[in-house]
């Protein structure tokens, strides 16, 4: 996991990684949970907000683009 402000200095393409890697480990997650493997339920939690904060971070950069 990482701070928004890590997020931002990343480029698109390595933003478009983090998500597609994020996703898969929730995925993962996701399904180690449904088999009543999952040690720390919590982590589910913070990779949908990770996800969130890069999608957050895509959004704001495709605005700036735009604008210029």
């Amino acid at each position: 996991m990482s701070k928004a402000s890590e997020y931002r200095e990343m480029s698109a393409d390595q933003l478009k990684f983090a998500l597609k890697e994020t996703q898969d480990e929730l995925f993962r997650l996701r399904f180690q949970s449904s088999t009543e493997r999952l040690d720390a339920p919590s982590s589910l939690r913070k990779l949908r907000q990770d996800i969130a904060r890069i999608k957050t971070i895509q959004r704001e950069q495709k605005s700036v683009e735009q604008a210029s």
